[in-house]
């Protein structure tokens, strides 16, 4: 008897003929011939696996105005050739449309590659970036294509996915071995990874004072300011420096103050600004202080932050994005798997 396999392999576009795509990009019908003498079987592909919705979503958006989810999702139903049965079908939880959810994902990766924009809530436009690719670049396109964006590989460095071919081998091989259990926690570790570098780029696209009273939030969900949750804002004119402060204990005799900046990825913060929050923090007769980042810190940053004789905690965007996904600050929960083992107990 044959094992069952937990998870399903993707459906794979198969085309009329080696290479080509019917009309519009769709593709054809899955021909499997037996033996010359048999009839060939023939066998409709269903909703594709995600990275088949890249060119056809980024395709919708090629107007340049602004699209939700909705509309996008409805373009590539249509480029894509689906059915209303396949728009249906449902992610194994049955809370989404399976289609729906690859759109979304598409989404995620082609923003991490620059290729669309978040405007605002729910609604992404295309990029100059997109807009180039979708004239010049090879198409259909894939996976493979956003490889030239240094975003992108980026993105798939902090997910752990950022390998070379023996590598990505050695790994499907590794995975084929492991436990449902570590299968799992594998899968459910790379989601995570995307909605944090997502979640980073949706915080640098909100104005400073978002991060100013995002961090504050975030301190307090980690347990700082107690059960009272102590915390104020201090960030705007005047504020020396300082964007928070935590009070640890009633009396205001333990605090802890914060530095807040939201700064592109690639400009990262080197000595001086460490020292200045230092500065400040002497000002305000403080020994302790955490400085926050959405981008990074220098080598020699972090030297210093390590050698002044205060206590200082360096976070950046990296670790920001995976605090907030850890405390479900700026994200909700979306599915809940249970792995079931055998209670032996039972049956002694």
């Amino acid at each position: 008897m044959q094992q069952a396999v937990l998870a399903q392999r993707p459906a794979e576009h198969v085309y009329g003929r080696r290479g080509q795509r019917g009309s519009q990009g769709r593709p054809l019908v899955s021909i499997t011939q037996h033996e010359a003498s048999e009839p060939p079987i023939v066998r409709r592909m269903a909703v594709p696996p995600f990275h088949h919705y890249l060119d056809p979503v980024l395709q919708a958006a090629a107007d340049g105005e602004r699209h939700n989810l909705g509309g996008l999702a409805d373009a590539s139903e249509r480029t894509l050739g689906l059915t209303s049965d396949d728009v249906r079908i449902l992610i194994p939880s049955g809370k989404r449309s399976r289609h729906r959810d690859r759109v979304s994902w598409a989404v995620t990766y082609m923003a991490q590659a620059a290729l669309l924009e978040r405007t605002s809530r729910g609604f992404v436009r295309i990029t100059p970036r997109g807009l180039d690719l979708l004239a010049t670049g090879p198409r259909p396109i894939t996976l493979s294509a956003l490889e030239r964006f240094p975003e992108y590989r980026q993105f798939k460095d902090r997910r752990g996915t950022g390998r070379g071919h023996a590598q990505t081998a050695a790994a499907d091989e590794a995975a084929e071995a492991s436990s449902p259990l570590e299968a799992m926690a594998s899968l459910a570790d790379s989601a995570n990874e995307a909605v944090a570098a997502d979640l980073l780029a949706r915080v640098i696209a909100q104005p400073p004072i978002f991060l100013e009273r995002l961090v504050l939030q975030l301190l307090a969900a980690l347990g700082y300011g107690g059960l009272d949750n102590m915390t104020e804002h201090l960030g705007g004119p005047g504020d020396g420096g300082l964007d928070g402060v935590i009070q640890q204990d009633a009396l205001g005799l333990d605090v802890v103050y914060v530095q807040a900046k939201r700064y592109a990825p690639d400009r990262k913060i080197s000595r001086p600004g460490i020292q200045e929050f230092v500065g400040a923090l002497s000002g305000a007769q403080a020994d302790r202080g955490v400085f926050i980042t959405t981008s990074a810190f220098t080598p020699d940053a972090v030297n210093y932050a390590e050698r002044v004789g205060m206590r200082l905690v360096l976070i950046d965007g990296r670790k920001l994005a995976h605090l907030m996904v850890e405390r479900n600050v700026g994200v909700s929960i979306e599915e809940t798997y249970h792995l079931k083992r055998i209670d032996e107990d039972y049956f002694d």
